[in-house]
Formats: C-alpha cells, sequence, structure tokens
C-alpha cells in the first residue's frame, strides 16, 4: 500500500482546477439560452467539457435557483426519475437571468463556489480560476459580486477588480441587477492562445449573451456558433401575421423588387422577381425569395417567410416544392 501524502504536499501537488467555459445571458428564457448553447459547445467541441457543471438562475419572481453535476454535463444536469437529457424545468427556462461554469468532471465541491450569485444584486461567471485569491485575499468572484452588491454595474465592478488583480488566471462574466452583462478576461488570461470569446445583443429587447472560454476546440469558432445557438432562445422570431395561397399557373414576371401580389382573398395572381432568369426560360430554384413584399390592392401587407423552390414554365410557376397548391406565411413589412 502506498505511503499517504502529509495535507500540506498533497496540496502542492494537486492541481488548481481549471474551468474552461462560461456562458451567462439575460433576457426572457435565458436559462433555456445558457442550457442550449452548451449543449451545442458538447456536442462539437472537443477538450475540457461534457464533465461538471454549475448552473444559476434568477426567475422572474426574483428568487435564486442553482443546479449543478459533477459528470455528464447537460445529460446529467437535469434528471426526471431514473430519465437523464431532459429538458431543464420551467423556472429555468424561463429565467430571467442565467449562467453558469462547465469544464471536465470531479471538481472539488461545493461547485457554488465558482459561480457566485445573489437575487438582488447579480450573477458572477468565469472561466479558468474564478475562486483563485486577489491580492486582498478575498475569491476574485466573491469581490466582483461584493461589488455588484455595493451598486456598481457589471463592467464596474468585473472592471475594478481585474485592475486591481491584472495577473489573476481568470475572465468573467457579470450580470448585474439591472440586467447589464460585462465579459472581460485579465490581462494576463487575454494573452492565451486558446481564448474564445462572443457576445450578442438585441438592442429592441435588451436581451444579451456572452461566452468565454479556453481549452476547448476549435477555439476561434467555437464561441460564436454557441453564442448564436443559444442567443435565438432570447429573440423572438418575426411572428407570422398572415398567409397566402399560391396556385400552380401564377405568372411569374420581372421587376426591380421581389413581391407577390394578392387579392381580397388571399390568393397570389401575380409573383415579382428580381432575377431574370426566372422569366426569359424554363428552370427550378427560389422564384419567391425571403422576404419577398407581400402585397394587396398595391399596399404592402407583409414580408414572405417561407422560401418554396419553383418549377417555372412558360412564365408560369407550375410547382411549388413538390405542390401544386401551398401556403405561404409571411410576417409585418
Amino acid at each position: 500500500m502506498a505511503p499517504s501524502l502529509p495535507a500540506d504536499e498533497v496540496a502542492v501537488l494537486s492541481p488548481r482546477p481549471l474551468m474552461t467555459i462560461a456562458i451567462a445571458a439575460y433576457g426572457p428564457h435565458a436559462g433555456l439560452a445558457i442550457f442550449q448553447a452548451l449543449q451545442a459547445a458538447e456536442a462539437v467541441g472537443e477538450g475540457a467539457i461534457r464533465g461538471f457543471v454549475t448552473l444559476a438562475v434568477m426567475t422572474p419572481a426574483g428568487t435564486l435557483q442553482r443546479f449543478e453535476t459533477q459528470r455528464g454535463g447537460t445529460r446529467t444536469l437535469f434528471t426526471a426519475g431514473e430519465t437523464t437529457g431532459v429538458a431543464p424545468p420551467e423556472a429555468v427556462q424561463g429565467a430571467i437571468a442565467a449562467a453558469l461554469i462547465s469544464s471536465g468532471p470531479d471538481r472539488p465541491t461545493p461547485l457554488s463556489q465558482f459561480l457566485t450569485a445573489d437575487a438582488s444584486a447579480g450573477l458572477v461567471t468565469a472561466h479558468r480560476v474564478p475562486q483563485g485569491p486577489s491580492v486582498n485575499g478575498l475569491p476574485l468572484n466573491v469581490e466582483v459580486l461584493h461589488a455588484l452588491q455595493s451598486g456598481q454595474s457589471a463592467q464596474q465592478a468585473t472592471a475594478s477588480v481585474l485592475a486591481a488583480n491584472p495577473q489573476a488566471d481568470v475572465g468573467f462574466i457579470t450580470i448585474d441587477r439591472n440586467g447589464n452583462l460585462h465579459l472581460q478576461n485579465s490581462p494576463r488570461v487575454q494573452q492565451r492562445p486558446d481564448l474564445g470569446r462572443a457576445y450578442r445583443e438585441d438592442a429592441a429587447t435588451g436581451a444579451k449573451l456572452g461566452v468565454l472560454h479556453n481549452a476547448i476546440a476549435p477555439a476561434t469558432s467555437l464561441a460564436p456558433l454557441v453564442a448564436d445557438i443559444g442567443f435565438r432562445c432570447l429573440v423572438e422570431p418575426e411572428p407570422v401575421v398572415g398567409q397566402f395561397t399560391l396556385v400552380a399557373g401564377v405568372p411569374i414576371v420581372y421587376g426591380k423588387v421581389d413581391a407577390v401580389d394578392v387579392d381580397e382573398q388571399g390568393i397570389a395572381h401575380r409573383v415579382v422577381t428580381s432575377d431574370r432568369t426566372f422569366t426569359d426560360r424554363d428552370r427550378s430554384g427560389v422564384g419567391i425569395y425571403l422576404h419577398s413584399l407581400v402585397r394587396q390592392r398595391g399596399q404592402i401587407i407583409g414580408k414572405t417567410c417561407f422560401e418554396p423552390i419553383c418549377i417555372v414554365s412558360g412564365g408560369h410557376i407550375v410547382e411549388m416544392s413538390g405542390q401544386t397548391s401551398l401556403h405561404i406565411s409571411y410576417t409585418h413589412p
């Protein structure tokens, strides 16, 4: 039997646990957004991933909820009885603010030490070593949370702690009580060759999402992909406001603007295309382009949100996506 090491020697030999991806979001369905973003990272990323996850959300009612797993990533973060790989509960999906950290398996407990949070102040997630000591002797992420609790914004709290600790091995994503989201690496971490970073914001709704990671490949392209997949949960697609019917035999003519003219019953009687090759020969292709204007009595009533593959013969559309009659939805103009 091998001799045991003294506690102080174990501390010296044990590597400091590293966090490799942080994701945070603010806006409707923030919890679902970061969950699906991490799923995407797990699906395509290689490296320190699919292990532990610690996640915290703020519900619209102002409560804080936490969830965690040591192995399996999103597949074991939520369970239903004996079933793993289930969707997050409604409280998570509908959260107004959410943050997570994930990496390889079996990090020291409590996992909550890696993600500090206060329902009245904000969320502080990070990659690398957020629980490492600051120059003041406190965990770095605790100092950022204290700054939020004192009333500082996400940017002020993050920047002030990193300015005082330029050699800290950490990069933060911070959300404050007003929904501001700020992500920033320390100067030391910013020199790493394996960083990923992405930020998305919708000015109309105030929705925001940020991703920071290291030690996961592909380094440069993973974060933008992950951010885009998560962000689509925060920003509602343009609502469908109506539909028209396209029947085989409708004429297709050339014009400077792509459009569909419909009658009072919502039946298309003419398709206008800016692509002359649909009007001077027989061919197949996207005869009605995405966001073509929908016009009724000369008034614009919408923009198409579906592109049928059309077969054109003799200046008429004779088939649409394999059909001779098709309903096409449209959104606001």
